[in-house]
Order: structure tokens, then C-alpha cells, then sequence
């Protein structure tokens, strides 16, 4: 999993944050989060069903609209002022090549992106959760509160146990929307969740909006879940059915992308952070990064720990066939590998420590140390590689790298065999 800060600029210049949030696989479609009525980017649901839906393939950023959290500006503009800064965060994210298919809202924040599909072309899906089927439910809460205010004037109203500040043209502007012919034109596909057990938002509104949509729409009960969607278990069910739903609509990633490699593996950038890469290989994938202290996420391993990763894996796997090969009562093999960096006076450095376990005597503990200096990715750091470069046709994957996983292993059994070792005795 890996979060990365994503800052963009709404239509009055100011200066919104979010939150991009990816998983360890392959991106199959890129996703807006807007979060409920004066919560923020890190309120449970919007970091819950977020890093959910990043494990399920679909990238989501979850920012704080205007006045709320870290971005600037004054809030309480009404459902207009939420509604654009949808739109700014969806921009913003196709201009940085990360184009948003799908849109989630969470409460008030679903009324936003319902209102806001209309105007982003490439959006084929939105999913709202514990949504008001009307703008205008927003204010039994904080009506009574502003009747009667003077235009211009702002009057402090407590929501959830927090002050802000509110005016009349909050209300004017709550009114002024028409959410029910809006979701009728949507054009969209469309998923309602929703609790029955919804003391907020009531089971009513999610009818009221699925009975307006056209299809295709879908309805799905979040069973005993409250409001907030608090319970962690909640929002990953939630997470997991937007997920499936979604994926008939948004597609997967790019082919290429989405493929291992036919051979070897392959190491594209993300366009996470400054180092982050994503390495996929024929049994699955990873990130491979920087440490923060050099400008890397810290995200995944650095290349030079993978160097060692390689050395050590290889360690450890041939003790084991060699091991096995004499009968030996070898029950784990833990191999720590150090790297120092070359230097005027020196080379690159690796140092080595493995242990045994299990009932082998000094002969035999020697005997594999002395098989570790013979595995084959010591043997290519001691003594030669060759390494052939040339242009990948527009930087995209093709055919892979040749490398067959059975010369591994091959080379391995090499090792173990008594007669290919010169020069060292059994």
C-alpha cells in the first residue's frame, strides 16, 4: 500500500490536499473519493474504503474540500462549492495521466459526485454510500439554525460537536440544486449502498435515488453498518462491492500493464513519487523505492537491497539443495546480507552472515558455508556478467527479457554436485 500527497488548485486558486492511495498491483482504474458533509480526507470511511479499494486494483484519491482539513478556502459555500472541487480533483488528476473512471461520495459527499458526473466525460461509474437523496436533507440539521440570517451575514452552527460558520447563501445555494433530475440524466452506471439501519441518512433516500436513475443501477445493503461507516469490516465489504462493480464498467488497466512479463521481468515507474517503480514478474509484483531521506516514498525495497535480497535468496536455496542432496538434518537456513558502497579505495562490499538450524555439526555447518561462496548469484557478483541494452519500441513492454526461472535452478543443482566442485573435498 503506499499514500502519496496530492495537491491541486480549485477554482477560486486555492490550494486543496489530498491523498493518492495505490496498492502492491497493478492499477486497473483510477477513482475520486469525496467524504462526508465536514469530515475530511482522513475521516474512517474515506481512509477505509480507500485503501480497500487500492488492494482491489482501483487507485483513489480522497481529499479535503474547501475549508476543511488541509486545504484552504472557507467552507460552507453549499453542495455548488463540493461540486467543484470534484471537478478540479478529477482535472487534476487526468492532466497528472491518472484519469478517474469513477467517482465515490460518502453522505453529502455523494450528493457532490452525482452532481459533478455530468461534467467529467470520462467518469463511466459512480458509487454513492449512505447518500441524501435530496441537497436540501442537509439542512435538518443546520436550518433552524440560519433562518432568519441577513444576506452577507454568517451565524456559528455546532455539527457532530464542531463549530463552523454558515450564512444564508449556504442555504440559497442547498436549494437551488435539483438532485432528482440530475440523477435521472446521469448517464452513468450507478451503485446505492446503503444501511437499513441508517440513523443520519435514512433507508429512504437511497430509495428515492435509485428510483429516480435510470439503469444501469444496482442497490446493495450494508447490513448493521452505521452511518460513518466506523466498522473497519463495513467498509471493506463496501470497498470489495464497489471494487466487483465497478470492474464491468471502468475496465481493467492496460493490457500490458496488467500482464506479467512472458519472461524475465519488467520495471515501469509509477509516477508515485520521484523513485517509485513497480517490478512485476511472472509470479506476481512489488515497489521498489528510495528512502524518504533521499526523496523516495520508502515505499519498497531499494535496487541495491534487491542486489542483496538476490544474493541472500540464492544463499539460502542452494544450503537447501545441498543439504537435502547429503540427508542432512537441516531445518532453516536465515542468511542477513549488508552492502557498503564502493569507494576510492575500495569496490562494492557485501557482507554475509547465515545460520543453521537444526542438528548439523561443525563439518557440516562448515561445509555449507563453504557451498554458500559457490551459489550461482555469488559466483555472477565475484566474477563476470555482461549486461546488453537496447531501446524497449515505444516504451512499452513486449516480449520480456529472456531468463528462464529453470537455469536458477539448474545452476543450483550444479553446485551441489561433488564433482563439479574442484578442488574442495565432500
Amino acid at each position: 500500500m503506499t499514500a502519496v500527497d496530492f495537491d491541486f488548485v480549485n477554482t477560486a486558486g486555492r490550494k486543496l490536499t489530498g491523498v493518492l492511495e495505490t496498492g502492491s498491483g497493478p492499477v486497473r482504474a483510477w477513482a475520486v473519493f469525496a467524504h462526508c458533509f465536514t469530515c475530511d480526507k482522513t475521516s474512517l470511511a474515506a481512509t477505509r474504503v480507500s485503501r480497500a479499494l487500492a488492494d482491489h486494483g482501483i487507485g483513489v484519491l480522497r481529499f479535503d474540500f474547501t475549508g476543511l482539513g488541509e486545504s484552504e478556502g472557507e467552507f460552507g459555500k453549499g453542495l455548488s462549492g463540493d461540486v467543484q472541487d470534484v471537478v478540479c480533483a478529477a482535472r487534476a488528476m487526468e492532466a497528472a495521466g491518472r484519469t478517474p473512471r469513477l467517482l465515490i461520495g460518502h453522505s453529502f459527499g455523494g450528493a457532490a459526485v452525482l452532481a459533478a458526473a455530468g461534467a467529467l466525460e470520462t467518469v463511466a461509474a459512480v458509487a454513492v454510500i449512505g447518500t441524501p437523496f435530496d441537497a436540501e436533507h442537509v439542512l435538518t440539521h443546520v436550518g433552524p439554525a440560519l433562518e432568519g440570517v441577513a444576506q452577507g451575514r454568517r451565524v456559528p452552527v455546532s455539527i457532530a460537536g464542531r463549530e463552523f460558520e454558515l450564512g444564508a447563501d449556504f442555504v440559497e445555494d442547498i436549494r437551488s440544486h435539483n438532485q432528482r433530475d440530475r440523477i435521472a440524466g446521469l448517464k452513468r452506471a450507478l451503485l446505492v449502498l446503503h444501511s437499513p439501519v441508517d440513523d443520519i441518512v435514512s433507508i429512504d433516500n437511497a430509495s428515492g435515488i435509485f428510483q429516480a436513475a435510470r439503469h444501469p443501477k444496482s442497490f446493495v445493503s450494508l447490513d448493521h453498518a452505521n452511518h460513518l461507516l466506523t466498522g473497519k469490516a463495513d467498509a471493506d465489504y463496501a470497498a470489495a462491492v464497489i471494487a466487483a462493480w465497478a470492474s464491468r464498467y471502468v475496465g481493467d488497466a492496460d493490457p500490458a500493464e496488467a500482464q506479467p512479463p512472458a519472461q524475465g521481468l519488467r520495471v515501469e515507474e509509477t509516477g508515485a513519487g520521484k523513485f517509485q517503480v513497480r517490478v512485476t514478474t511472472a509470479s506476481g509484483g512489488f515497489f521498489a523505492d528510495e528512502p524518504v531521506s533521499v526523496g523516495g516514498l520508502g515505499s519498497g525495497p531499494t535496487p541495491y537491497d534487491l542486489l542483496g535480497a538476490g544474493l541472500g535468496a540464492c544463499t539460502a536455496m542452494t544450503c537447501r539443495l545441498y543439504a537435502d542432496r547429503k540427508g542432512w538434518p537441516l531445518e532453516r537456513v536465515v542468511v542477513e546480507v549488508g552492502h557498503v558502497a564502493k569507494t576510492a579505495a575500495a569496490p562494492d562490499h557485501f557482507t554475509r552472515k547465515i545460520g543453521f538450524g537444526g542438528g548439523l555439526d561443525d563439518a557440516q555447518q562448515a561445509r555449507l558455508l563453504e557451498i554458500a561462496d559457490r551459489c550461482p548469484v555469488h559466483r555472477t557478483l565475484t566474477q563476470s556478467a555482461t549486461v546488453s541494452t537496447e531501446r524497449l519500441p515505444h516504451g512499452r513492454p513486449d516480449e520480456g527479457v529472456e531468463d528462464n526461472p529453470a537455469d536458477h535452478l539448474h545452476r543450483m543443482q550444479e553446485v551441489c554436485k561433488d564433482q563439479d566442485l574442484k578442488g574442495v573435498r565432500s
